[in-house]
């Protein structure tokens, strides 16, 4: 069995620019994306960690459906367990199908370059499980690869 963390949560909404807005006037800090990641304002939003190792991204019903394999309509809450390596991901995702988890998105190489897969649990709950990053596979990425 992998070794797993509770590490972020995506929080998948319909109205991403809203939700930021939202959360910032309710007092919470999100800082302006860097300029070269503005035509991702409407798909994904990072939310800084207020503790060490935890963090959440809003993140559009279209962007989820490319990275976590989630329908299209999906709406709700990613809790994404962090494994120690990338075999790790290959592991864990195995389990969570063995015991009875229905698969999303099966393990791959993504473009944030870290190893992920995503299952759906009773509940029902959707599970993120992602190796570490590698910021030397980075991958490319446009808006328009999902959008």
């Amino acid at each position: 069995m992998a070794n797993l963390r509770f590490d972020q949560v995506n929080i998948v909404v319909t109205d991403v620019v809203g939700a930021t807005e939202f959360l910032r006037a309710l007092g919470i800090d999100i800082p302006e994306a860097p300029a070269e990641w503005a035509a991702w304002a409407a798909h994904h939003v990072g939310i800084p960690a207020v503790t060490h190792g935890f963090s959440a991204d809003l993140d559009s019903p279209a962007y989820a459906t490319y990275w976590g394999g989630l329908p299209r309509d999906f709406t709700g809450v990613v809790v994404n367990l962090r494994a120690d390596d990338s075999a790790g991901v290959d592991v864990a995702f195995a389990h969570a199908l063995a015991i009875g988890a229905q698969e999303l998105r099966t393990p791959y190489d993504a473009q944030w370059g870290a190893r992920y897969a995503a299952v759906r649990g009773p509940g029902p709950i959707v599970v993120g499980i992602m190796g570490p990053r590698d910021p030397d596979a980075l991958g490319e990425m446009q808006v328009s690869d999902f959008a």
